[in-house]
């Protein structure tokens, strides 16, 4: 797809180097590893766990110690940035939220690797493009300072006074000004700078699309071909040139997207020209695949075969954690006198209702359509609630409830069959946090399995 001043063989090989040494890259050089190996021709691939509840990224460092790989959790500039974001976390919070929960579960913090998704002006889009760049780059240092080593730098949006769609080359230039930062905020704070980049975005915005899905369109091979000669051409004017041949990967759309009541399957068949790109002689470039989340299990081996070799998912693991604790409430009712129940699931209710800001505007429809919407939509926007302390208090007295009763196994068959089956096995106790847990790791087990990182013990216990 585009010029290297390295040839496949020595990436390859500086990759490897890098990734059996210690240090904040090393992480890096293995994600960068697996995509050289993957537009080899090898199943493997590397996904990313898009998230900041604590229940999903426990979960998701389990599968890791199965797997006896590493764990990829992805911030976005929403979620985390220099100011709090919408968690109340800075990067430097995130990455010590993260590397807290692996270190509880006995994961070595070399295998934990930190992600920032969609930096960029983002987080002010409505401020004019001098101050919302400059915010942006302080961002992007912070998430560097902070060792986050794989970054995917995303300026696509317009800011105040731009037109309503910008110029590739806008684009890229202020891509290559924000990769810029972050070089030179690692290279200040390690000595060096091994972060990996990804380049584009994907068509509709992140998060799942906000409207009734009809029809999507594959990024033309052209598209692609475009973006990158584009960017290099920026990053290269802007002496970035050892920073743009550690760019991994393309942010396309491959024809996967997902929104409130709808999932739009992969079909191989759509994406061939840009399989066909991704395996033209020297190229080292992959695609990242965004809004993965639902497809098929055999979708997503398809998409790493087609060199979508990084897959995001997000919404998917927290609605998998939501079926989960609505799955504990009703059996919950079953078991526990009225006056000491959580109420979980009427508790969610009230509180989206008294702070309707973060699905308002997404949801539409008569009032029972939105109660439907608001519980169980694969846009799953019930994920900005769980936070708020009133929640957190339900789900603790929901835990500690059934903590302190056996659940009956036809219960445990009734709502969370899943689980019912590994607990039968032998391979799952029945408490409330290993069947959460165990929920979670289902949807994420066939992101694991595409990518050639499932261990075989783990496999009997999911029906995936």
């Amino acid at each position: 797809m585009h010029s290297r001043t390295e040839s496949t063989a020595s990436v390859t090989a500086s990759a490897s180097q890098a990734a059996i040494g210690i240090g904040p890259w090393a992480g890096a050089a293995r994600i960068r590893a697996a995509i050289i190996a993957n537009l080899s021709g090898e199943e493997r691939g590397v996904y990313s766990v898009c998230c900041a509840h604590h229940l999903v990224i426990e979960a998701a460092v389990e599968q890791a110690l199965a797997d006896g790989g590493d764990v990829l959790v992805e911030a976005t500039a929403n979620q985390v940035n220099q100011f709090g974001g919408y968690t109340g976390m800075t990067p430097d919070d995130y990455r010590d939220f993260v590397q807290g929960i692996a270190q509880g579960k006995c994961l070595s913090l070399d295998r934990v690797i930190l992600g920032g998704d969609h930096l960029g002006p983002v987080a002010w889009i409505g401020e004019a493009p001098a101050d919302a760049m400059a915010k942006a780059e302080d961002l992007v240092r912070a998430f560097a300072r902070a060792r986050f080593s794989k970054i995917h730098l995303d300026c696509s949006m317009p800011l105040a006074g731009d037109p309503p769609v910008l110029d590739d080359a806008v684009v890229a230039g202020r891509a290559a000004r924000l990769c810029a930062a972050a070089e030179e905020a690692a290279i200040e704070a390690f000595g060096s700078s091994g972060i990996v980049y990804v380049i584009g975005t994907e068509v509709p915005p992140p998060g799942g699309a906000d409207e009734t899905l009809r029809e999507l369109t594959v990024t033309p091979a052209a598209n692609a071909v475009r973006t990158i000669s584009i960017h290099e051409e920026a990053f290269r004017t802007a002496g970035l040139a050892e920073a743009w041949d550690r760019v991994i990967a393309l942010v396309v759309q491959p024809g996967v997207e997902f929104d409130h009541g709808a999932v739009i399957d992969y079909r191989p068949d759509k994406a061939v020209h840009l399989k066909e790109l991704a395996e033209r002689p020297g190229n080292t470039l992959a695609f990242e695949a965004h809004s993965t989340d639902y497809q098929l299990p055999d979708a997503f081996k398809d998409l790493v075969r087609d060199h979508f070799a990084v897959l995001k998912v997000g919404p998917a693991l927290t609605f998998a954690m939501r079926e989960a604790l609505f799955a504990l409430s009703h059996i919950e009712d079953e078991l526990v006198p009225a006056v000491e129940r959580s109420n979980l699931r009427d508790r969610a209710e009230r509180q989206m209702c008294a702070s309707p800001s973060n699905w308002q505007r997404f949801y539409g429809g008569e009032p029972d359509s939105l109660h439907l919407l608001r519980r169980y939509s694969l846009s799953d926007r019930i994920r900005y609630y769980w936070p708020d302390p009133y929640l957190e208090s339900a789900i603790e007295t929901l835990i500690a409830n059934l903590s302190g009763r056996p659940i009956p196994l036809g219960l445990l068959a009734q709502y969370l069959p899943y689980e019912f089956a590994a607990v039968r096995r032998g391979d799952l106790s029945p408490a409330p946090l290993a069947l959460i847990s165990h929920h979670i790791r289902e949807a994420i087990l066939p992101y694991s399995r595409a990518c050639g990182a499932a261990a075989t013990s783990n496999e009997k216990g999911s029906n995936s």
